[in-house]
């Protein structure tokens, strides 16, 4: 893969797509010589991510699959829409999407969020799913298991006064700096030789887009909200299929101790740790989830053997 072209050339053909009446953007990349039987795969980024978040995996991993990558509305260069996010609301741009382009049995590959979004579309849409990877999977509903019920309401009050939307979107604007993002990635990231600024170029873009200080005041207010998603404790039991759930061990956004307490929800889960990594993985050490999750889609759909285990990257 040539990194000396620009992201956006990294990224493959880029296309808009009007859904619900919103503009929103995705991607995909074709093998030169494509099988019949390969399995597409259907990329989903984290908060405050997007497409060129994939741009060292989209190139591999469609070289023997067809692979797409879309930006989830409110991120990227989908329209920053005033709509009330939640998690089912990017599951059913997803299944829109799938029912528009592929009708076919996909893997989802999520990052944090996007993780979220595809264990709940396995749920809500198993017509659709074959299998999904989970790159640092959160449950936003630990927290609130955390607090005692007599303390809920008064936890509440105070997270309403700071989250007003006057005070939300002034930290925005401020956040959206270059120099800014640079350290909150240079936190997200085991690796600071991965915070490059091509990746603050990736993240700063979209934040600039009419609309986005609105979205970002949404996006963080839902995050708070109960009824964001369900807890992945509730999902995750339940889906039979291939899973597998890679997770950086200097992942300082989802402590990486939840990875072997997922696991055991379900005997269908292979975990891989990278022991260099932190909360963006596929980022930080992109040859060895390029391998592992063509690896793990061989496996399963051969009924080889397991990749599951621990990797240096």
């Amino acid at each position: 893969m040539d990194t000396l072209l620009h992201w956006q050339q990294r990224v493959g053909s880029q296309r808009d797509w009007i859904w619900r009446g919103w503009q929103t953007r995705y991607t995909f990349i074709r093998p030169e010589q494509p099988h019949p039987q390969a399995t597409p795969l259907i990329l989903l980024h984290g908060f405050g991510t997007s497409i060129g978040h994939w741009r060292q995996n989209l190139a591999v991993l469609g070289e023997q699959h067809t692979v797409y990558a879309l930006d989830m509305l409110g991120f990227g260069a989908s329209e920053k829409a005033p709509v009330s996010y939640k998690v089912e609301l990017w599951v059913e741009q997803v299944y829109d999407f799938w029912r528009t382009f592929i009708q076919r049995p996909v893997v989802l590959v999520g990052n944090s969020i996007g993780s979220l979004v595809s264990l709940r579309a396995a749920a809500m849409h198993p017509d659709m799913v074959q299998g999904i990877v989970m790159l640092s999977l959160p449950d936003l509903s630990i927290r609130q298991e955390a607090i005692p019920k007599i303390l809920r309401p008064a936890i509440a009050a105070i997270e309403n006064l700071f989250t007003s939307p006057l005070l939300i979107k002034t930290i925005f604007r401020l956040v959206r700096r270059p120099q800014v993002v640079k350290r909150w990635a240079g936190i997200a990231y085991a690796n600071s030789e991965a915070v490059t600024d091509e990746l603050v170029d990736i993240l700063v873009g979209p934040a600039q887009d009419r609309g986005s200080a609105q979205a970002f005041y949404a996006t963080l207010k839902a995050m708070l909200d109960s009824q964001f998603d369900p807890s992945v404790k509730t999902i995750l039991p339940n889906l039979n299929i291939p899973i597998l759930l890679i997770w950086g061990q200097q992942d300082r956004m989802i402590p990486p101790a939840f990875a072997p307490q997922f696991a055991a929800y379900n005997p269908n889960v292979q975990l891989l740790t990278l022991d260099n990594a932190g909360h963006f993985a596929h980022d930080e050490c992109p040859e060895e989830v390029n391998q592992a999750i063509l690896t793990w889609m061989d496996s399963f759909l051969s009924s080889a053997t397991s990749i599951a285990g621990r990797v240096d990257c």
